[in-house]
């Protein structure tokens, strides 16, 4: 295990212990069984070291999703099950990563706070990963989607579910309750899409009645 490895894995440790907050450089040092100089050398401060552990569990929700995609796929499994099993799998390795931590709500709301930009790009990652899996799967099964949706515009309604979920479940807890509101909302959402063979026509409005002209005793 190299340094890195090492200091990144007891930064971890120190803040699902402590919070944001009341954790210190030299806290992480000592988990790490190094000198605050020595981890200075890494990293420059408890921002950047926060930073980097952000960007590590997001690292790992993106390779935990692919796979969790790919399996659902080789098994055959419906646009619902496929995108139900990356979503699941993406979130548990968050929550995974605080497993256990009282200072989940603090520790949220601080990555808005010293890594929004990470935020937006892994969101942004996410959402094309997304959509390049929606749109594979209605190529490869022969699907339409709901509502004439496209894949960014049916990806944004699946990532609405999440946070859908997460307007109940604030810091995700109860993590089984969470992710099963989540994982029968995104079912829901994609049982719309059928294969083009069984999609029912789509009805024409009838055209508008031409008014009848009436004469000035009111007969037509």
């Amino acid at each position: 295990m190299g340094p890195k490895t090492r200091i990144l894995d007891a930064t971890m440790l120190v803040f699902r212990r402590h919070g944001f907050r009341r954790s210190s450089i030299e806290q992480v040092a000592e988990a790490a069984g190094l000198t605050r100089q020595a981890l200075y050398h890494h990293f420059e401060s408890k921002e950047a070291l926060f930073r980097a552990v952000i960007e590590r569990v997001h690292e790992s929700a993106i390779s935990a999703e692919e796979t969790a995609v790919a399996e659902a796929e080789t098994a055959g499994g419906n646009l619902g099950d496929i995108l139900a099993a990356g979503m699941t799998a993406r979130m548990s390795t968050m929550i995974a990563s605080l497993d256990g931590s009282p200072h989940l709500e603090e520790l949220y709301s601080e990555h808005l706070v010293h890594a929004r930009d990470l935020y937006q790009t892994y969101a942004a990652r996410y959402a094309e990963r997304m959509v390049a899996t929606i749109a594979r799967i209605v190529r490869k099964q022969q699907l339409a989607l709901p509502q004439g949706l496209s894949p960014v515009e049916f990806a944004r309604l699946v990532e609405m579910s999440m946070y859908a979920a997460k307007s109940q479940y604030p810091a995700m807890q109860p993590a089984d309750a969470f992710l099963k509101d989540m994982a029968i909302m995104v079912r829901t959402l994609c049982a719309g899409a059928l294969p083009k063979s069984e999609k029912p026509p789509v009805k024409k409005a009838a055209p508008p009645r031409k008014p009848t002209r009436r004469t000035a005793g009111g007969q037509p």
